[in-house]
Parts: C-alpha cells; sequence; structure tokens
C-alpha cells in the first residue's frame, strides 16, 4: 500500500483520524499560507520587482496581478508543506487551486466595476478559508477526519 491509499504520513506514521487531525491540517495550511505569503513578498517578490526594475520593467499595478501573485506565494508554501507531510500531488493541486479559484471568479466583478481592487483581494481570501474546508471534506479520508 502506498501512502496515498494510507492517507498523509509524516515519515513513514499515520496521522490518525478524527476532528483533531482534520483541524491540525487546515491550521496547517493557514500557516503554511502566511509563511509562503511573507517568504514570497520578501524574498521572490523582490527580486522579481528587481530584475524588473533593472530590465527598465515595472510589476504591473493591476489588482489582478497583485490577486494572482498573493495566490501564488501562498500556494507555494502550502505545495511546500503538503509535500513534505506526504500528500500525493492530486489533494495538493487541489488545494492551491482553492487559492486561485476565488480570484478567477471575482475577476469579472472587478472588470464590470462592482468591487474595487482592495475588495477583490480581500474577499479572495475572505472565500479562500472555507473553500480549503470544502477541499478537506472531498478528500477527509486523507485529512483525518
Amino acid at each position: 500500500m502506498n501512502a496515498t491509499d494510507q492517507g498523509p504520513t509524516h515519515h513513514g506514521e499515520r496521522t490518525g483520524h478524527g476532528r483533531w487531525p482534520f483541524l491540525r491540517h487546515y491550521l496547517e495550511m493557514l500557516a503554511a499560507m502566511l509563511a509562503g505569503m511573507l517568504i514570497g513578498m520578501l524574498v521572490l517578490g523582490t527580486a522579481v520587482r528587481g530584475v524588473l526594475t533593472l530590465a527598465g520593467l515595472e510589476f504591473p499595478a493591476r489588482p489582478e496581478a497583485a490577486t494572482l501573485e498573493m495566490a501564488f506565494y501562498m500556494s507555494a508554501g502550502m505545495v511546500v508543506w503538503m509535500r513534505y507531510r506526504g500528500h500525493g500531488w492530486a489533494g495538493t493541486l487541489e488545494m492551491a487551486g482553492a487559492m486561485f479559484a476565488p480570484a478567477l471568479a471575482l475577476f469579472p466583478f472587478l472588470w464590470l466595476g462592482l468591487i474595487s481592487g482592495d475588495s477583490l483581494m480581500l474577499l479572495e481570501h475572505i472565500v479562500m478559508l472555507p473553500l480549503m474546508w470544502l477541499v478537506m471534506l472531498r478528500r477527509r479520508h486523507e485529512y483525518g477526519a
């Protein structure tokens, strides 16, 4: 039986079943998102903007670009942590998709002038939290519920 059949592992150990492992995974994802966001903004964001400046370009000052950049950084942190914890690629990519789906769904509202760029970023963060929970419920056997 492989790791995806047994559920997530950490150095070969099962995580167990019940509410606590499920909640713990959710909290780990929030921490990984925060770490990815902070590291991404400080390291990758600074590097990208530095390279663009050297090339005589600037980062697009569009709310869509900022929102996708933030989703990328949060996803990167989650992907690294989920793979470290032994999760398969399917569940990992679904969780990363939960970072991008709200932004993509909200872009038309921005383009129609129904929400502002600041509202876009805020709503993306608000919607992604329950969406992550739903992704976890879809694979509850993998997350310990």
